[in-house]
């Protein structure tokens, strides 16, 4: 069973994901511009996009993905990443 960090600051969440999985569940075009993406992983929001990877995810599988938390008290470095877009899609995974 796959296990997922969950990375929390004070405001917001954000599940890590490889982008080779949101591409393998296809998914990769109903993640929001409101998640991030940096290198090969995408940073998936808590209010939308989580939810739809862990109900593709299911589907998949047959089981929901386990997630492990990060806490910060202070505002993640995720927020400075790259909004996520599937542009040059074919590109680092």
């Amino acid at each position: 069973m796959k296990t997922f960090t969950v990375y929390t600051d004070p405001g917001h969440a954000w599940a890590k994901v490889p982008y080779a999985l949101l591409f393998m569940l296809g998914i990769t075009d109903k993640i929001t511009h409101f998640s991030y993406r940096k290198g090969a992983y995408a940073y998936l929001e808590e209010d939308i996009d989580m939810e739809t990877f862990a109900r593709a995810y299911r589907a998949q599988f047959g089981y929901a993905p386990q997630w492990v938390g990060k806490h910060a008290n202070k505002s993640s470095k995720i927020r400075s990443y790259p909004y996520y877009s599937v542009a040059g899609e074919g590109q680092r995974f």
